[in-house]
């Protein structure tokens, strides 16, 4: 029996914790010959909405991919403390999605309160690209949606919430080189700066057409 067409591959799912934003599931998993193991995996969907459930992928929040519209050759980052590293990483502006909105509203919401900038969704570009993408499969069904488009006015803090850390950049594409080679990056952010360094300030968005 291959892994593509293994078919169902557990027999009981548990609840483990009971937590606001992310819980620990448990799971009688079968080995490929039918053996009976547990495997853990958190997740940030309701019980009813699993995946493993449903069979369907919904998105959890977003990542941001704010151009500058001042000046199309910069990025709008941050760098931002995460208490799981004790650390600041360079992060592209990010959060979750809260009830019945969209990712772009999710995405006009998070940046206002994580920059205090404005932001302006774009809607170009081939629309699978905007579709939910998993984010690490191996320990949790997260999902994340990417948006794109233009972010302006002025920097702020007011907006944010006590436990965020955040300090708000404007990169240009020496400066993201110079991340993407030496600092400590979400993969998120890594691979859209990769893509940003390749970007024409003409046409920022060239690459969503696909």
């Amino acid at each position: 029996m291959d892994g593509k067409n293994a078919g169902k591959k557990y027999t009981d799912v548990r609840k483990l914790t009971d937590n606001k934003f992310l819980n620990l599931y448990e799971m009688d998993a079968l080995t490929n010959t039918g053996e009976t193991f547990h495997y853990y995996f958190a997740t940030r969907n309701s019980q009813d909405e699993l995946p493993l459930y449903t069979g369907k992928l919904r998105s959890n929040g977003i990542v941001i991919y704010p151009i500058w519209e001042e000046d199309k050759e910069k990025l709008v980052m941050i760098r931002q403390y995460r208490y799981p590293l004790d650390a600041w990483i360079y992060e592209l502006p990010a959060g979750l999605i809260d009830g019945e909105e969209t990712p772009s509203q999710a995405a006009v919401r998070e940046m206002k309160e994580e920059t205090g900038l404005d932001f302006t969704p774009y809607e170009g570009g081939n629309p699978a690209l905007r579709r939910p993408f998993c984010l690490g499969a191996g320990m949790t069904d997260e999902t994340s949606t990417s948006v794109f488009g233009y972010a302006g006015g002025t920097v702020s803090g007011k907006f944010r919430e006590d436990t965020e850390s955040i300090e708000v950049l404007l990169v240009d594409k020496k400066e993201a080189g110079r991340i993407l080679r030496e600092e400590r990056i979400s993969l998120r952010g890594a691979f859209l700066l990769m893509e940003f360094l390749k970007m024409d300030g003409e046409n920022p968005f060239a690459f969503l057409d696909i």
